[in-house]
């Protein structure tokens, strides 16, 4: 039976002719001390269990202490991943505008080269198509001198009039003299 401070300071032993009786003193201090051991008992287990407690406590402030700054860390990489995507985007953008760009004007280029390409090509036939018009004019001159002097062999010099200005004129296409100018010099 537990014992309480304010029943221990109640109690009087029971008093004899030299003093406290020896029976009942020596009860009420088994009592006494089974009641000191049963709360010294107790006072060892709940200060076993608050070290416990303490000991939790500063694990688990140790474990938040760590879930915040592992926290504050993702959140700083997870800033630092989008900055990096949103720099490697804005670079991929802009390579791709630039060579867009190159490619565009390489494109331009190549349009007013293919543009100059064909004014020269219709200049050319321009002027083919006029030689050709030409042509008929200046071989007709000759057979309208050829039919205003008539020469002794006629069938020889018509071969001759055709001929020649036929093959003159391939022969000067290919780079080489006319016979005409070659009899001059």
């Amino acid at each position: 039976m537990a014992l309480t401070p304010v029943e221990i300071k109640h109690m009087t032993p029971g008093r004899g002719l030299f003093g406290y009786k020896a029976g009942a003193t020596d009860r009420l201090l088994a009592e006494i001390a089974a009641s000191f051991e049963d709360v010294w008992r107790e006072r060892a287990d709940l200060a076993d269990r608050v070290e416990q407690l303490e000991t939790d406590l500063v694990r688990y402030r140790e474990l938040e202490s760590l879930l915040r700054t592992t926290l504050v860390s993702a959140e700083r990489a997870s800033a630092d991943m989008k900055e990096q995507a949103r720099r490697e985007g804005d670079l991929i953008v802009g390579e791709a505008r630039a060579e867009a760009r190159a490619l565009q004007r390489e494109a331009l280029r190549e349009n007013e080269r293919l543009v100059i390409e064909t004014r020269r090509l219709r200049a050319q036939l321009t002027a083919a198509l006029a030689s050709v018009a030409e042509e008929p004019e200046a071989s007709a001159a000759p057979e309208r001198e050829a039919e205003a002097e008539p020469e002794p062999e006629a069938e020889p010099q018509a071969r001759r009039g055709e001929e020649p200005e036929r093959w003159t004129d391939t022969w000067h296409d290919l780079g080489g003299e006319t016979p005409r100018a070659a009899d001059a010099a």
